[in-house]
Order: structure tokens, then C-alpha cells, then sequence
């Protein structure tokens, strides 16, 4: 079953203009952990944790669930494009497919900028956990660690990262898994032992904005801690981005991509809820005077080996997460680059012979990061305007893919892959769209400080700008689209030939059965 499912799917990769290269050995599990741990809840709720509380206390929680329920209109309109295009490279292939090769090239321009960044912020977030494993004992406040210290091991976990991820799909295919084991074990198990025997608040503590908000109301404190959910909810798209490595993709991709959201915000759910109702100095750390409380927290309630034994379990999630996004990113130049449609295609567009991975992309990509990790290290402070910067890069261009969705159905596209929302399509495609404006709206909301310079007041819409101007420059003066001859635009084409395939298919087998039926009856 296994041969034949393989030979179905590259035979549908080759009727959408490419050879089958990778190899298939990431089953629905790995593929879930995949996109898991690119969302992954415990780093999101490590990294995220002190500021929403600072920001809008124990009510910032709900944006888990709001976020949660946009994001998985958007998953289900990605799992009928990816049913159709189960190819390499994701978010680009399916705008290059459903609109054009210059529409492709920006969305998937902005989208590598999200990605580079959010592979260096993962690391980085992980700082503290390695510095406080290796404190000898516990603190007040949590341990402090030096810019230096950070990109040192932000830096470290990069290299680590790329060095496994050059061995092959297999070995990502089982850290994911590990990984995957570990956040459950992180998130879920810990989140219930701490809501069950360690619960220092009442469950009222989620309706008490804990005088956040100050004068100027509570609404715009809610507002802003609005990346709490945003930055939560975020990566079941490489799920997609490494659909050429997945057998029968246009099943097990969707499947994938909605339990990374349902699993994923449910997740975070518990886990956030399980810290604030452990917290017995939640106070402290709305007021802003614990530097990282999860540690602290922990060591409260399940001692300072306990604490260890959590800080190796999130160690081995955070390194599972950046190989996550590391592939993800790789896979994105990898497919821009075969169509000719990337700076150096011709380095970037080469598999290794043995492993069957893009050995150029996946490190050039990690160059990218590690100039983000020197930028940080320069400006300590610009950590989380960077990360927010990156969550509005991502949010574009995740709807620049449910635009150009809505688009190709208005048109005429009706999806032909193995999962489709049927006539709740159109329903779902706008409801989609008009989350994500919303949301890339509060993300590109400036700072709430004026007495911040204009920059730093707007620096996620201007690290953004910088991007997509970048990006525009290079479309308009070296027109990357006219070195490229893939297929694009065909979505609805694409769709109605699937649909003869599988009907000639059927008219063959019921004749095949009625000419045994005929044979067997004389």
C-alpha cells in the first residue's frame, strides 16, 4: 500500500510540473509535530507569558481563544489548497498557482522575512531556560541573562539546528516527534498538575485586569496584548511546506494543519491558565518585577528538580521548534529557487545526493538568522518589536494566500484535492479574510507610549515596510518572473482535470466489474 501510495503521489506531483526528489518518510504524526512545534504552546507561553500579563493581566488569556478560532478558518482554507497543490514550498506555491509567478514572489518575499526572524527569536527565547538550568538555585526574580549570553546560546541552538537538519527528513521526521512528546509532556501534563494541586488564585483571577490598563482604560490594554494569542496560534502552515516529503499529502496535510490549531490553542490554553493560577505573586509579575516568572513559578510548586527536569523538557522543545522552522524556511527557497525564481536559484535550488535535503537553502537561511541574533545583541531592547514586526509580516501573508483564495473562487474555482469545505467554502473563505484583517490591524497598532520615538512607536509597520519595499524593488528591476516557466494562474484548470481523472477512473473501474460480472455470470 505503501508503494502504491507513493507512486499515486508523484504522479500527481508530475502532472503539476515537478519531479518527485524528497523522499516520503514523514507519516501524519511527524507532519502534526511539525506544525506543533513551529506553533509550539510552551515556547509561545514562555515567550509571551510575563508580557501579557504586564500589558492586560489574567484576561489576556481569552486572546488564546479568539486567536484559536480565526486561525482555524484560515487552517481549513489552507487544507483545500494544499489538498489540490501538495508541493514543496507551501505559501508560495499555492499564490503562484491560485494567482501569478509576481504575486507569488511577494507574498513569499515577506513571508521568508517572518520566517528568518521568528527562527532567531525562538532561539533567543530560549535563553533563559538554559540559563536557568544551569543555576545552581533558584531566585526571586528569575535569572538574568546578558545580551551576550542570549545570542551565545540563541547562536549555539541555530547551529545545532542546522547540523541535524542537513541529516536527512527521517532524523527531522523523529526530533519532531520527540519534540511533539515533550510539549505534551510540558504543556498538557505540567498545566494539570499545576491546575489541580498547585492553584494559588480562584478562577475569578481571569475577570480581574489587576489595575492594568491605567487611565486611559481597560479596552486598549486588551488590545494590546493581543500577541498573546497572535504569536500563539501561529505555524500549521509547514505542515504544507514540506508536502513533497509526506505520503498521500492531500489527506494527511489538512488533517495535520487543523489538529495543530485545535491541539496547539487548547494547549496554550491550559498551559497559560495553569501559570497564572499557580502564580503566588501574580501581582509581582503584572506589576513587571519578576524579569521571567515561569521559573519562579516552578520552582514554587514542583521544586528545584522538578524545575530542571521541565527546563530540559522545554530545552528539547525550543530545538524541535527552530529545526521546525528551519525546514519550513528551506523548503520556501528551495521551491522559489527551482522556479528560477530566487536570487542564486541555481545554489539554492540543489538537493544533497545522499540525504535528499537542500543543504544550501537551510543554511543560508540560518545566516539570515544569525544577523537578526548580532542586530538583537546590539539593541537588547528591540527583541519583541522585532517578533512583532515578524507576526505582522506573517499575518500579510497568510491572508495575501486566503485573498488570493477568495479570489479564485469568485472566479470560478471549485477545490478538487481530497479535502474540500464544499458550498461552506465561500462562507468559511471570507470569514477567514475578515479575521485576518482584523488582526493584521492590531498588530500594526503602535506602541501605547508617546514618549517612544516615532520609530520605535511604529516598528513593526516599519521593519515591515522596509521588507516589502525591498522585495518590490527587486520584482520590478529584475522581473524574476520572466526567468520562470512554471505553471501559475491554474487553479481552476488544475481543478476540473482532477475531477475528468477521477471520473474517467471511475467509469474504468465499474467497467472493469461489470465486464467481471458479465464473465462470471456465463
Amino acid at each position: 500500500m505503501q508503494q502504491v501510495s507513493d507512486s499515486s503521489d508523484a504522479a500527481h506531483l508530475e502532472s503539476l510540473g515537478y519531479e518527485q526528489k524528497f523522499d516520503r518518510k514523514m507519516s501524519l504524526w511527524s507532519n502534526l509535530a511539525l506544525g506543533f512545534l513551529y506553533l509550539s504552546p510552551l515556547v509561545s507561553v514562555v515567550a509571551m507569558f510575563a508580557q501579557g500579563l504586564a500589558t492586560a493581566g489574567p484576561p489576556s488569556m481569552f486572546w488564546i481563544i479568539i486567536v484559536g478560532g480565526g486561525q482555524l478558518l484560515v487552517a481549513l482554507i489552507f487544507g483545500e489548497i494544499v489538498a489540490q497543490y501538495p508541493i514543496a514550498g507551501g505559501l508560495y506555491q499555492w499564490a503562484r498557482r491560485l494567482w501569478s509567478g509576481k504575486y507569488a514572489w511577494m507574498l513569499s518575499w515577506i513571508y521568508l522575512a517572518t520566517v528568518v526572524v521568528a527562527i532567531a527569536t525562538t532561539a533567543m527565547f530560549s535563553s533563559s531556560f538554559v540559563a536557568n538550568l544551569f543555576t545552581g538555585t533558584s531566585t526571586s526574580t528569575g535569572a538574568e541573562v546578558t545580551p551576550g549570553v542570549q545570542a551565545l546560546i540563541a547562536g549555539t541552538m541555530l547551529a545545532v539546528g542546522v547540523l541535524l537538519n542537513m541529516t536527512g527528513t527521517k532524523t527531522l521526521a523523529r526530533i519532531a516527534g520527540a519534540g511533539l512528546a515533550a510539549e505534551l509532556v510540558g504543556v498538557v501534563a505540567v498545566g494539570l498538575y499545576l491546575l489541580v494541586f498547585e492553584r494559588h488564585q480562584p478562577f475569578s483571577v481571569f475577570f480581574d485586569t489587576m489595575g492594568t490598563g491605567g487611565n486611559g482604560g481597560y479596552f486598549s490594554a486588551f488590545i494590546g496584548a493581543a500577541l498573546v494569542g497572535l504569536l500563539m496560534v501561529y505555524g500549521f502552515e509547514a505542515c504544507g511546506e514540506v508536502a513533497e516529503e509526506v505520503p498521500n499529502p492531500g489527506r494527511r496535510i489538512p488533517q495535520a494543519m487543523i489538529l495543530t490549531v485545535v491541539v496547539g490553542a487548547a494547549s496554550a490554553l491550559l498551559s497559560f491558565a495553569g501559570y497564572v493560577l499557580a502564580a503566588p505573586n501574580l501581582q509581582e509579575i503584572v506589576d513587571g518585577d519578576v524579569a521571567d516568572p515561569i521559573p519562579v513559578i516552578l520552582q514554587d510548586s514542583i521544586g528545584l528538580f522538578g524545575t530542571k527536569a521541565f527546563m530540559v523538557i522545554a530545552l528539547t522543545s525550543f530545538l524541535a521548534c527552530v529545526m521546525g522552522q528551519q525546514a519550513a524556511a528551506s523548503r520556501l527557497v528551495f521551491s522559489f529557487a527551482r522556479d528560477n525564481m530566487f536570487p542564486g536559484s541555481h545554489v539554492f535550488s540543489k538537493l544533497s545526493k545522499v540525504r535528499h535535503v537542500p543543504v544550501n537553502a537551510i543554511v543560508g537561511v540560518n545566516l539570515l538568522s544569525g544577523c537578526i541574533l548580532a542586530f538583537v545583541y546590539f539593541f537588547p531592547e528591540s527583541l519583541f518589536r522585532v517578533a512583532s514586526m515578524q507576526m505582522l509580516a506573517g499575518y500579510v501573508a497568510f491572508q495575501m494566500v486566503v485573498f488570493a483564495a477568495l479570489r479564485s473562487r469568485l472566479r470560478g474555482w471549485n477545490p478538487a484535492g481530497s479535502f474540500t469545505l464544499g458550498r461552506a467554502g465561500l462562507v468559511v473563505n471570507i470569514g477567514a479574510l475578515v479575521y485576518g484583517v482584523l488582526s493584521i490591524l492590531v498588530l500594526a497598532r503602535p506602541s501605547g507610549d508617546p514618549s517612544l520615538a516615532f520609530v520605535d512607536r511604529w516598528i513593526a509597520v516599519v521593519g515591515f515596510a522596509v521588507v516589502t519595499l525591498t522585495g518590490l524593488a527587486y520584482l520590478l528591476i529584475a522581473k524574476p518572473e520572466k526567468n520562470s516557466t512554471a505553471p501559475e494562474g491554474d487553479a481552476i484548470e488544475v481543478a476540473n482535470a482532477m475531477r475528468a481523472r477521477r471520473a474517467a477512473q471511475t467509469l474504468t473501474a465499474q467497467t472493469d466489474e461489470d465486464r467481471q460480472t458479465a464473465a462470471a455470470e456465463s
